[in-house]
């Protein structure tokens, strides 16, 4: 349990006249949690859904790949009563990490249970143990290298492009990761399904829990949630799907997963 050794001020803490360069805001995540975002790295829509697909239980020890400004593992710790015991956040670039750390010194995420690391994904050797996690999370780069319009910044482009990895090197690192078991859960596009799916195969991840979300009934899915076991065997429950706009703004699910109790 390397990581999780390590205290939340370390070599390459945030210094404040550097976040201020940065432009940072805090969003707030409920009444406990605020986040430190920057354009650099923020959030969308997408890692709310993954966040609560995964629904990590209280005794999990959990790790987010990629993680950017942390939202995925942030969102968990909303509620203490459902909260996870520990979350491991990875995350290669250094204003990333920086900005999950000031989100631990003065957002309220809790400093003995949430752990920003920065570390490559594709070589965790040294970094985390193999086989301690209960749950691996990863809102990956949604395009393939040499696809679409490269984005001008290098925080986007590392975030939609596999320009640092592919989904192939995410599920080699979550199985390694992973105790016997464990869950992978992810994002993504629908067209890369089969991609994911043979991904988490081949690296001994069985897809067992798939969920297509619409923006409104009778749209094709606009992105998927996969969940795969480690060492599982075949059988995928491809379960109802998730509707974004409901009567007047955000579906009843939607509003439940941004603990919002109506639409304004």
């Amino acid at each position: 349990m390397k990581a999780f050794l390590l205290p939340a001020r370390g070599p390459g803490f945030f210094c404040k006249e550097r976040m201020l360069l940065f432009k940072d805001t805090f969003e707030p995540l409920g009444e406990r949690i605020k986040l430190c975002v920057t354009p650099q790295h923020k959030f969308g829509t997408d890692a709310f859904l993954l966040s609560d697909f995964a629904a990590p239980r209280r005794k999990d020890l959990a790790c987010d790949l990629g993680a950017g400004c942390g939202i995925v593992g942030a969102l968990w710790f909303r509620d203490e009563k459902t909260a996870p015991r520990k979350v491991c956040a990875v995350e290669v670039q250094e204003q990333a990490v920086a900005q999950m750390q000031r989100s631990v010194a003065v957002g309220g995420l809790p400093a003995d249970r949430f752990f920003p690391v920065r570390a490559d994904l594709r070589d965790l050797s040294g970094v985390l143990d193999a086989g301690m996690f209960d749950l691996v999370t990863c809102n990956p780069p949604y395009k393939t290298a040499g696809t679409g319009i490269l984005s001008e910044s290098e925080s986007d482009r590392i975030a939609r492009h596999e320009t640092l990895c592919e989904i192939g090197d995410i599920c080699a690192a979550a199985a390694r990761l992973l105790r016997f078991g464990g869950r992978l859960c992810l994002c993504h596009r629908p067209e890369r399904l089969v991609d994911v799916a043979c991904a988490m195969r081949k690296a001994g991840i069985e897809p067992k829990r798939l969920r297509m979300v619409h923006q409104r009934p009778g749209c094709a899915p606009w992105l998927l949630l996969i969940e795969g076991k480690c060492g599982a065997k075949p059988f995928l429950q491809v379960e109802a799907p998730l509707i974004i706009e409901g009567p007047g703004g955000f579906s009843q699910e939607v509003l439940r997963i941004y603990q919002k109790e109506a639409n304004l």
